[in-house]
């Protein structure tokens, strides 16, 4: 009984988090194009002339807020961030990960299947970041730069890995990267073989 007791509880708890949010949100839009409403006498009644104005006064808010106040506030802290040994190195890092899944330039758009080593059957899921790995000192015509993200994890671990290890597989990234990031759950989609 008290499992059961707890788990209603946190069903309800989960549910206030998404509904007293949105609730606030309409109850005081509701306020406001009232108040608007009742702003505007004029001699001849224009229908919905309240949700304009409402509209209006919701657009120059976030205009304000995202120029005016947010703009100012973030490029200080992005400054100091950016002046501050350790934390500019997890930010940019951070920054250039998440950019390659929100920007159109995304670095794991080539998902490979890398065997471990020579001596075992095991195999690991990721994607080529990297083929010209000049900059380090290494031929890009043997090894490659291959990225393995972790499961249940905003994170993972970048390898530098034989060429000859490494096989492009014939499968959507965005669909890769679910299934690594799932541990496998996320179903991948079978595709016909191409050779």
């Amino acid at each position: 009984m008290k499992n059961i007791l707890s788990i209603i509880a946190g069903y309800f708890l989960k549910g206030l988090l998404y509904t007293v949010p949105l609730a606030i949100t309409i109850y005081v839009i509701y306020q406001l194009f009232m108040f608007f409403d009742s702003l505007v006498t004029l001699p001849y009644d224009i229908p919905g002339l309240g949700i304009i104005f409402l509209l209006i006064f919701i657009t120059l808010m976030g205009l304000l807020g995202s120029s005016v106040i947010v703009q100012p506030i973030s490029k200080r802290v992005i400054h100091f961030i950016e002046n501050t040994p350790l934390l500019k190195t997890i930010y940019s890092t951070v920054k250039d990960l998440v950019g390659t899944f929100v920007e159109k330039k995304n670095s794991f758009r080539i998902p490979v299947l890398v065997k471990v080593s020579e001596d075992s059957n095991l195999q690991k899921l990721g994607f080529i970041t990297e083929e010209d790995l000049s900059a380090i000192g290494v031929d890009g015509a043997e090894k490659v730069a291959v990225y393995f993200p972790h499961s249940y994890a905003f994170s993972g671990n970048l390898y530098v890995v034989d060429r000859k290890n490494v096989k492009v597989i014939d499968q959507n990234a965005t669909d890769v990267m679910k299934f690594i990031v799932s541990g496998g759950v996320a179903h991948l989609d079978l595709k016909d073989d191409k050779s």
